[in-house]
Formats: structure tokens, sequence, C-alpha cells
């Protein structure tokens, strides 16, 4: 063939294709990164601020949980895609320190930015930083530190500061140690998932109350049904409570009256049968997920016994944890080795906007492996951040039950960062530049929450730095935006640690990208 001016390129993409190489490559995720951290920065800390989501379907929430607003965010740039895939990853494990990930992360590639720009190659800059991010986590090795009950209710009051329920602190804070450690003594691995949470829509946060039991909303067929018992032995039916259908079609030929009587006559004996089997024993009440028939329904009303219909399963498996209650399949096969035990049972009609509700309580349960928070407060927006708070906080104490606590208020971060420069002296290459960028990037958090608080973050940085230095107690910003030696301010080592590595890796790999094709042209 012909070579020359006149040859045809060699086509191997659509035209709309767009490829971006080089620098530009780096340069435009940082960017998106630094706009995605930047969102986030306002609301950090105890004195973070508020964001208003204005959802598609036309809702609004108000909230400071950062991994609420990434969730809610419709992102369509692949690093900002990354970052929200960091962020769920951050939630899924720990609960909490969304936000810290995405400040660490977005001042990671902000400082790397700065060394590329003076020609620092990218995998030069990814080794500095993994060799800072051992050094930080040897100076978690030493600042870790074996939880006891004070130090539990710290973690619990450090991970609601700021949120929702920051108003009721000193009630909540308590109460979640003590649901856990009630969850704790009765089954293996208590956890956030162990304690339900129940609005009351009344009241305020104050008024909320831990219930060593369950509550659910659900409607109580007959208005003659027991209620208010004491010390009750409790079933629980994974299944209707009524003749089973047949699975399927029959036709019976009935050729007198006398047959048709003796066909429900039986019928009539079969749900007799159902209902002596839940009387014999020894129930008090009786929890199922299907549906309840009316005739043993009226049995078991007139043996003065409760039956609620129409749970769903996890309902079932709740109940039957704080029960002590094995779940059975069929009414024909309870005894009374299958019941557990609940020292009051509470049902009360409160009437709502679609028809009627009953709230049934469950409370006072000898051994329970399920709890209940009953948060308090009749605003909607207000009690749904409120519990998002305490869901956090639930994820963070249940943590610390089980590992080692580091100190807040940005003391770890700035020790770790004097540690990093620490171990960078001893680098004679390039690295040690991108080192010193990481330790810059680990006092992003401190310097955030100086901010925040209202105080000059530079002042901070350097008293913080002196501190570490000076090898004395951790020291760290405190709610009014000053530095102070950091007292009950404490969270779970995987919080920081997860967040930490998370952050670097995600910021790694955007470093190793050094090309970005789009079929979309964009």
């Amino acid at each position: 063939m012909s070579e020359g001016p006149d040859r045809p390129k060699v086509t191997i993409t659509p035209e709309h294709t767009k490829v971006t190489s080089g620098t530009e490559v780096q340069e435009k995720l940082i960017v998106a990164a630094r706009v995605f951290s930047d969102l986030l920065k306002p609301t950090f800390g105890p004195r973070g601020l508020d964001k208003m989501l204005y959802k598609t379907d036309g809702t609004t929430a108000v909230t400071n949980d950062g991994a609420k607003i990434v969730a809610e965010l419709l992102v369509r740039h692949p690093a900002a895609k990354m970052m929200v895939s960091m962020a769920n990853s951050q939630e899924e494990d720990c609960g909490d320190g969304v936000t810290t990930t995405m400040l660490i992360c977005g001042s990671l590639l902000i400082e790397a930015n700065t060394l590329l720009r003076k020609g620092l190659h990218p995998l030069t800059l990814i080794d500095g930083y993994a060799l800072a991010l051992e050094a930080a986590r040897e100076q978690m090795d030493d600042d870790s530190r074996e939880p006891d009950e004070t130090s539990l209710v710290a973690v619990a009051e450090t991970a609601l500061r700021g949120k929702g329920a920051e108003a009721a602190l000193d009630h909540f804070s308590p109460m979640i140690v003590e649901a856990l450690s009630i969850v704790s003594e009765n089954r293996e691995g208590a956890a956030a998932e162990h304690v339900a949470m129940h609005k009351t829509g009344t009241g305020g946060l104050r008024d909320s109350r831990l219930v060593r039991g369950i509550i659910v909303n659900r409607r109580v067929i007959m208005d003659d049904l027991p209620n208010d018992l004491s010390d009750a032995k409790i079933a629980c039916l994974d299944g209707d409570l009524k003749i089973r259908e047949l699975t399927r079609d029959v036709e019976i030929k009935i050729t007198n009256a006398g047959e048709l009587d003796s066909f429900i006559e039986a019928e009539q004996e079969r749900r007799g049968e159902i209902a002596r089997s839940i009387i014999d024993s020894g129930a008090g009440a009786i929890l199922c997920s299907g549906e309840i028939d009316r005739d043993i329904l009226h049995h078991l009303a007139d043996s003065s016994i409760l039956a609620v219909g129409e749970l769903d399963s996890r309902e079932i498996r709740n109940a039957s944890d704080a029960l002590g209650a094995r779940i059975v399949d069929s009414p024909l096969d309870l005894e009374e080795s299958d019941l557990g035990r609940c020292g009051h049972l509470t049902w009360e009609r409160r009437e709502a906007s679609d028809g009627v509700e009953d709230v049934i309580r469950i409370e006072g349960c000898p051994n329970p492996a399920i709890v209940t928070i009953e948060v308090g407060g009749a605003g909607e927006t207000g009690t749904e951040e409120a519990i998002r708070g305490l869901h956090d906080s639930l994820r963070a104490t249940s943590l610390a039950l089980d590992e080692e606590l580091l100190p807040g208020a940005g003391s770890i971060h700035a020790r770790m960062a004097h540690s990093v420069r620490s171990a960078s002296e001893a680098q004679g290459g390039r690295e040690r530049l991108a080192m010193e960028a990481f330790a810059r990037a680990l006092e992003t958090v401190p310097a955030t929450l100086a901010e925040n608080g209202g105080n000059d973050p530079l002042d901070c940085v350097l008293e913080l730095r002196a501190a570490a230095r000076g090898g004395e107690a951790p020291v760290g910003i405190s709610p009014d935006g000053k530095t102070w030696q950091v007292d009950g301010v404490w969270h779970p080592r995987s919080v920081i640690e997860n967040s930490l590595v998370s952050a670097s890796e995600t910021a790694m790999s955007m470093l190793r990208i050094d090309q970005v094709i789009s079929a979309r042209g964009d």
C-alpha cells in the first residue's frame, strides 16, 4: 500500500469517543475529588453545619451525616463514583467516619497534584504514600488502649456529637452502652442491628427510653382481646393461624344435608384442635406472621389469649430473640418449652392517617437478645436524623466492645502526621516528598475541626505539631475550635484505620490512571 499524506487513518473507536491522556487526566480526577470533599467539609465535627437535600421525588432531608449525603447524590463523574464506592465501604464496615475518609482522600489528591506539577512521577508518589501509611499505622499501635465502661460511654458521645441526637447527649450515651451490654450478655457479637428503633411521635428526645424487648405496630383485630398482661408466656408462629389450604384444587361431592353438616363439623373440630393446642401450651399470647382465622380467634379470646397476626418475618425473629422463644411452623406442634417470657405486654390503639394502628409493647424480657430504643420527638425530620445518629453511635460502640480505642478530636491524625514526618527523614529518595505530603493531608482533619469551630486552622495545626514533637498526652481540637488536651473523645481503632486505608488506597488508585477513554465523548 502507498504511504503519504493521502493515506487513510486507521480508526479503532467511533469519532465521538474522547481520549484524555497525560497529566490532564490526574488533574481532572483530582479536581472532581476536591469538589466532593469540599462539599462535605462544612459538615465535619461537632460544630459542623447541615445540608438540606431536595430529592427527585419532592421530599427533603436535613442532615450532616456524610453517608446520607453521599447516598443521595446522583454522581456522574468517574472519580466521584470511586469516592462514593469508598464512602459506602466505610459505612458498611464501620458505620462512621465517612466524612473523615472523604476529607483525607481529597487532601491526598490535592497534595499529589502539587507534586505532579513539579515533575514527580505518579508511581514514586504512590510508593511514598504506601510508606507513610505504614508509619501511620505504627503510631496507631502506640496510641491504642483497651476500652472500659467510661471510655465506651465516651465513644457513644463522640459518635453522637454534631448529630441530631446531640441535644440529649448525656441521656442517649449511657443508654446506648446499656443496650449493647444487655444484648452482649445474651448473644455473641452484639451489633447495632440487635438494637431496634421505634418512633413514638410524641414528646421530646429526652422522653426516649430503653425497652428490654420489642415494639411493633400492628392491628389487634378484636377490641375485647386481653391487654396489660404481666409475666406472660408468648408463642411465636411463622405461618398462618388457620386451617391449611390444599395445594391442589379438589371437588367434594355432597349428596345430602347430613354430609354437608359433617363436613362443616369436621372443619370446626379442626379449628378447635388448633385453638386447644395453643391453650394447652399455656401461652398467654401468640404472635404469627400470617392470617388468623376468626373462629380460632374467638376460641383464644374466650380463654383470654391475645393473638396478633400479619407480622413480617423480621419482626417474628426479633420477638423470638427478645423473648427467648422458639419459632414453630405449625400451631399443632406448639409445646410449653417453645414459649418465651416477658414481664409486661400491652397494646395501645392510636389513630393513624390511613386507618387504625395499634402499638404493641413487649417489655421486661428476662434475657433479651434484642432490645429497643423508643425515640421521642414529634417532628418527623428531626426524629429521623436523631435515629440516624443513634445508629452511627451504636455501630461505633459495638465495635469498641471488641477492639482497642484511639483518641479523637484530631489528635491521632496530628500524631500520625508527626510519625510520618519522622519516618520520612530516613528516606533518601523522592518518596520523602510524598511522605511529607501525606503528613500534611492527615492534618486536614484537625484543621477542618478548628475552622468549623471558628478558629484559625494554621495556628492550631502548628500548636498540634509542637505538642506531637514534645511527646505529650494527646492534644486535639476542642468543640470551640481551640487546642486542648483530649478528654473523653474516643474512636474504635477500626473507624480510624479503615478510614485512612480506604482513603489512601482510593487516592493511589486514581494516581495510577494515566488515560481516560470516554465512549460518550464528554
